[in-house]
């Protein structure tokens, strides 16, 4: 019988997938003979800060030549022509490195402002943003132990280890806080507590078949290693993007990130919600992210100087966690904070009535050519808000809010109907966005959007389902890019002009069931599953004419892996009854 880790085994690449643990902010990364440890944090534009690299290297200084590497959750095994070194998580701030009882050295090359060295090996201080503590500790006996300076802040340490008769350790500690860890700890209780708790972690998801099965481990996989807790709020772990892209708990990764976590872990699936809304605005916005100096709800950037937030998906996130856990204190508990967030929607309409993004921010959409020439109204915001509306009256009922409910019902009729009085274009058969009078007519998904209300008329519906099924536009080989494809403004390499986003798929596919279309929305699930089976990582977006990663497409990204989950969960239940 295949055991849950050995679907893992050699997942982690050590080049664009990192050897890390949930919590953790390091990650360990293989290059040319080189190890890497880079450092998650939220506030530099690489969020993967590089400040140690090392080398395993012999007598004479030379690199020892590896000759495999093996990778599993709980530890890295690797192979030199001197010995089995292994690689494993002490705790969230260190790594432990167990050395073959063979002479050896080990260069390091480590920023730092101020080092002491000593008896067993050095500390060291750097100052940036925030401070940080570094050290490396061994237990073998140091016969040569030289530090020269590279560069300023950047230091080469030589390390060389005399033989002995068992294995050595070696430990490097990385903490932004005043804790020194010089303690070395026995290896082989830290691997077996580490693979029971990956076990742990992986015991409690859903069963799915193959061929689902490696891919599904793995996108629980990276949700796992992509909790934090934040520095500035440390009360709950929250689901980061990715570590080694996007550090931060972003409002709507979010959401979607909960669609998985709701099957897993209820309470850290609500907790994403408890770390939002303690940091509701006054006015009732919600930040656009909450990050490791703060939570951010306003910006300059793009010449824009506005508040920033992310779409209205709030309730819809939560009534799909209700729906799991049937747990109406949670609803109780969220409802009148949702109430705020939705109202304060109302106060960003635009002259006709319609709300607006503030900013290109809050529309999660950021570069998308709509905003190219400044910000406009977009049907999907409204399509989320007659979603939000819908929403919140299921809540309301259920909470015994009986004249709630009814009006939140109401408003979603009335919202519906204005969209479709105001800004359905029969010629065309899609809703536009508008700005200054007129429509915008570059083809994205989001004048498709209103589906996911399944509020439409049938005849209305048919003609977006023709639109978005329709070869020339936006069903290609993996569908749906963001641009369609025959738009001028198509760019299949660059995010949200063009690429396939795994929560743009897989709104349209809720939308399509909505709205009545199960083949189609079974169709459109499939093609997404197939594009993300097809590769070893799980990526922020993928190319719509050949499913593979564009350049800058993040690795190991949470939203695409949870998505990805919850639409093979929907497969294996549908293919099940």
């Amino acid at each position: 019988m295949v055991k849950i880790l050995d679907y893992l085994k050699n997942r982690i690449t050590l080049q664009s997938i990192p050897f890390t643990d949930y919590h953790s902010r390091l990650m360990v990364f293989y290059h040319e003979h080189e190890f890497h440890i880079k450092l998650a944090e939220s506030w530099s534009e690489d969020a993967a800060l590089t400040f140690v690299s090392w080398q395993f290297v012999d007598r004479s200084g030379q690199p020892l030549e590896v000759e495999r590497i093996e990778t599993m959750p709980h530890r890295v095994d690797v192979f030199c022509t001197s010995g089995q070194f292994i690689l494993a998580f002490a705790d969230l701030e260190t790594l432990l490195i167990e050395l073959p009882p063979q002479p050896l050295g080990l260069k390091l090359i480590i920023t730092g402002s101020t080092i002491k060295q000593d008896r067993l090996g050095a500390t060291i201080d750097h100052h940036d943003e925030m401070p940080l503590h570094l050290s490396y500790t061994t237990n073998a006996t140091i016969v040569k132990h030289k530090i020269d300076p590279i560069e300023s802040s950047l230091f080469c340490h030589d390390l060389y280890l005399a033989p002995a008769e068992d294995k050595r350790t070696f430990i490097l500690h990385l903490t932004r806080t005043s804790r020194r860890n010089r303690y070395i700890p026995n290896p082989e209780p830290i691997y077996n507590a580490n693979e029971a708790r990956w076990r742990t972690w992986f015991s409690s998801i859903p069963n799915v078949p193959m061929p689902y099965q490696e891919q599904y481990t793995f996108a629980w996989w990276v949700l796992g290693i992509n909790l934090i807790r934040s520095y500035f709020y440390p009360y709950h772990d929250g689901m980061i993007p990715s570590k080694v892209g996007y550090v931060g708990i972003w409002n709507w990764d979010s959401y979607f990130h909960v669609i998985a976590l709701r099957h897993q872990n209820i309470q850290l699936a609500q907790d994403q919600f408890r770390i939002l809304f303690d940091h509701q605005l006054e006015n009732g916005m919600l930040p656009d992210v909450v990050q490791d100096n703060g939570a951010l709800s306003h910006t300059r950037d793009y010449g824009i100087d506005a508040d920033i937030t992310k779409p209205p998906l709030t309730a819809w996130a939560i009534w799909k966690i209700y729906e799991v856990s049937q747990d109406k204190a949670f609803l109780d508990e969220m409802y009148d904070r949702l109430v705020r967030s939705h109202r304060w929607w109302s106060t960003q309409h635009n002259a006709e009535g319609f709300a607006q993004y503030a900013h290109p921010y809050s529309s999660g959409l950021d570069n998308s050519p709509l905003f190219d020439d400044g910000l406009l109204e977009t049907p999907d915001l409204t399509a989320y808000l007659i979603l939000q509306s819908d929403m919140l009256a299921r809540i309301a009922s259920e909470i015994n809010l009986v004249k709630d409910s009814h009006q939140w019902r109401q408003e979603a009729e009335n919202l519906t109907q204005k969209l479709i009085d105001m800004r359905w274009d029969a010629d065309t058969g899609l809703f536009w966005p508008w700005r200054d009078g007129q429509a915008v007519t570059i083809r994205t998904p989001l004048s498709l959007m209103p589906l996911i209300t399944g509020r439409l008329p049938q005849t209305i519906a048919e003609r977006l389902v023709s639109n978005l099924t329709d070869t020339q536009q936006f069903w290609g080989p993996f569908p749906v890019p963001t641009v369609a494809i025959d738009d001028p403004n198509y760019d299949p390499s660059t995010m949200w002009r063009g690429p396939v986003w795994i929560n743009i798929n897989y709104l349209l596919i809720e939308g399509l069931q909505r709205s009545g279309f199960l083949d189609i929305a079974r169709q459109l699930r499939q093609k997404t599953l197939n594009m993300i089976l097809q590769h070893n990582d799980i990526y922020e977006y993928y190319h719509p004419i050949n499913g593979r990663r564009p350049p800058r497409a993040v690795s190991i990204f949470g939203w695409s892996s949870a998505l990805f989950i919850d639409l093979v969960l929907q497969e294996v239940g549908e293919t099940s009854n």
